[in-house]
């Protein structure tokens, strides 16, 4: 089955860290990053698409994180 997971965060280390957790893990990068800014909080924010491909029938109970 193929995941999918979108990883987000403010735009720091911890995003890149958050990112290179996942793609250490398995997952790859899907398209781009993405930025905007966060008004309510006064931050720009990430997003990165990430997919995998595992053994396995997806449910909605499948906890990505554990992959």
């Amino acid at each position: 089955m193929k995941l999918y997971r979108f990883l987000s965060d403010d735009d720091t280390s911890a995003f890149c860290h958050k990112v290179t957790a996942a793609l250490n893990k398995g997952w790859e990068l899907h398209g781009g990053p993405t930025y905007a800014f966060d008004g309510a909080n006064g931050v720009m924010r990430c997003g990165q698409s990430v997919v995998k491909e595992v053994q396995g029938t997806y449910t909605p109970d499948t906890r990505l994180s554990d992959h």
